[in-house]
Formats: structure tokens, C-alpha cells, sequence
């Protein structure tokens, strides 16, 4: 019995030290994306903008088209769009 418990926390360790290794490496990446952003944002881009792009790029185009679809109809029924033939 001793040794199974040998065993299994040296697996635990093992876990906890790769764990704790990619939350290193999560939080590196993390910094070097908003680096980028405050890259893009001093070039005169609009970060906003930019992690919209990017989260409509993840997106397979017929559910960014549905998406897009459904705020449109949300923005006419609230008169957001120039043609919804009420005024903003």
C-alpha cells in the first residue's frame, strides 16, 4: 500500500508541476497579446474593434452570418439601422 501511495503522489506532483507550468506560459501569452494590442492600438487601431475581428474570425462563417443576421434584426426592431425606417 505504501508504495501505490508513492505512485500516485508522484503523478500528482507531476500534474501540479505541468499545470503550473502552463499557467506560466498562459500568462506569457496573455502579456504578448496585449502587447500586441497596445501595438496595434498606438498604430491607431481600435483594440475593441480588433478582439471583435478576431472572435469573428474564430467563428465558422454561417454562424457569423446568423450572428450578424440576428443583431441586425435586433438593431431595426430598436431603430438602430439608417433603413429601419425609424430615427436612431
Amino acid at each position: 500500500m505504501p508504495e501505490s501511495h508513492g505512485i500516485a503522489r508522484d503523478q500528482l506532483k507531476a500534474f501540479i508541476e505541468r499545470l503550473e507550468r502552463l499557467e506560466e506560459e498562459k500568462q506569457t501569452i496573455a502579456d504578448d497579446i496585449r502587447e500586441v494590442y497596445g501595438e496595434a492600438k498606438s498604430m491607431g487601431f481600435d483594440a475593441k474593434v480588433l478582439r471583435k475581428v478576431v472572435a469573428l474570425r474564430k467563428l465558422d462563417a454561417n454562424d457569423r452570418l446568423e450572428q450578424e443576421a440576428i443583431l441586425d434584426t435586433y438593431l431595426a426592431a430598436l431603430g438602430m439601422l439608417p433603413d429601419s425606417g425609424e430615427g436612431a
